[in-house]
């Protein structure tokens, strides 16, 4: 059997739904042209398996391609990628919001850092964090001289729980406010990102509620 295609959309052509295995040894392993051709096929229902954990510099680029909506194939050489997120963000005033900046490792602070000290781009980021990602960035001198402004949020309380975690999660819009009291209690503790659902957390809610 020939299993040679002339071309990455005529190889995922018939692809309505499946499961990906990709490789590890960084993005090297990651069918990058034919992830691409299966996005512009529009296949549907596909489950990604990988033992490629975390994201290093050009995964980084391919977030933030599509963070931004831009048009057409990413680059496929840095410098390249570089150039073109430089220009884009150069046209116009954009702020750009990373949220659980303190799993970002060294390599995903300079990246940020290279982006916005650019005197061409008009770049504004938040980094919105759990515990820990302004300790990292106050032992880097060269990335905490560019804060602007540090904000400490602290943990809502019960009653603000009831007002504010309803407008949070599309899950809790129309919740019981005695279910979003007891998972604030058991779950939560008064942070909004820690009411985002986890499927383990939402089956032992139901059951420790009926005493399971």
């Amino acid at each position: 059997m020939n299993k040679v295609s002339v071309s990455a959309a005529a190889a995922v052509a018939d692809i309505p739904g499946a499961s990906l295995a990709v490789g590890s040894c960084g993005l090297s392993g990651i069918p990058a042209t034919l992830i691409d051709a299966l996005h512009a096929q529009g296949a549907t229902g596909l489950k990604a398996v990988s033992t490629n954990c975390g994201v290093d510099g050009q995964g980084r680029r391919y977030e933030l391609f599509a963070a931004l909506d831009l048009p057409g194939e990413a680059p496929r050489r840095p410098s390249e990628f570089d150039r073109l997120l430089k220009s884009v963000l150069t046209q116009e005033p954009r702020t750009l919001l990373v949220d659980e900046a303190q799993w970002l490792n060294s390599e995903a602070w300079e990246y940020f850092r290279y982006l916005w000290d650019d005197p061409a781009t008009e770049l504004a980021i938040i980094f919105v964090d759990g515990e820990g990602a302004h300790t990292i960035l106050r032992r880097e001198p060269m990335l905490a001289s560019r804060i602007f402004i540090w904000q400490h949020f602290t943990r809502l309380i019960p009653t603000e729980v009831l007002d504010v975690i309803p407008l949070f999660h599309p899950l809790w819009t129309e919740a019981d406010p005695d279910d979003i009291t007891y998972a604030d209690q058991h779950a939560a503790h008064g942070s909004a990102p820690a009411a985002r659902p986890r499927t383990g957390e939402l089956l032992r809610w139901p059951f420790s509620r009926l005493g399971g």
